[in-house]
């Protein structure tokens, strides 16, 4: 696993530790023990972690998910800490860096956030600097379901355009903040929006992400 991802992985097992099963999160509907589930279906069943985009397969993904929300979750944790077994595509160190040091970030922050006395998190440059590189791979995928024109602007002027359109809300922040707005979390997201009082106000309200 690359230094980024592991990080990430082992700081969001340790959080998911630290809240226990029942703790709310920032997805929708999901405990934490539902968030555990989910990392460790992504990884290790992907034939059933497809279910979650591919209709047909959906039923799979249900049941391969009720069978793991079965197991204790200490052993969930676990698995996730260990991370994929040698099969998984995940295993292999450019795939976990690509695919999983966002996801990991990203559903960190679902957990820390989800109390009402977090605060923030200081990312290191390095790290900052990792997740603006992806944000200037998957701002246009990701920021497709705008209503309005978005630009991201990090503090020290870069700049990377989530979509085109009029009218244009510009949108700043520090990465780890803008990734987390892109991923449809604009309401616990530290950013400034500037434009069109209306198009902010669409912008905030849109769903974003994949």
């Amino acid at each position: 696993m690359s230094t980024h991802a592991k990080r990430e992985r082992l700081l969001l097992a340790d959080l998911l530790e630290t809240s226990g099963p029942e703790a709310p999160t920032l997805c929708e509907g999901w405990t934490t023990r539902d968030l555990a589930v989910h990392l460790v279906v992504r990884e290790r069943r992907p034939d059933a972690a497809a279910g979650m985009f591919v209709k047909p397969l959906a039923s799979r993904h249900d049941r391969v998910s009720k069978e793991f929300t079965a197991k204790p979750y200490e052993e969930l944790l676990q698995l996730i800490r260990t991370g994929p077994p040698r099969v998984s595509p995940f295993a292999l160190k450019q795939v976990d860096e690509a695919a999983n040091t966002v996801e990991f970030y990203v559903h960190a922050e679902d957990v820390r956030r989800a109390t009402p006395d977090w605060t923030p998190r200081e990312l290191d440059p390095v790290f900052a600097d990792a997740l603006w590189s992806r944000i200037e791979r998957m701002a246009r995928v990701l920021g497709r379901k705008a209503p309005v024109g978005v630009v991201l602007r990090r503090p020290d002027g870069r700049t990377a355009v989530a979509r085109k359109g009029l009218p244009v809300v510009t949108v700043t922040g520090e990465p780890g903040e803008l990734i987390l707005f892109l991923y449809g979390r604009q309401d616990k997201a530290r950013v400034e929006t500037d434009g069109d009082q209306d198009a902010v106000a669409k912008l905030r309200a849109a769903s974003l992400g994949v």
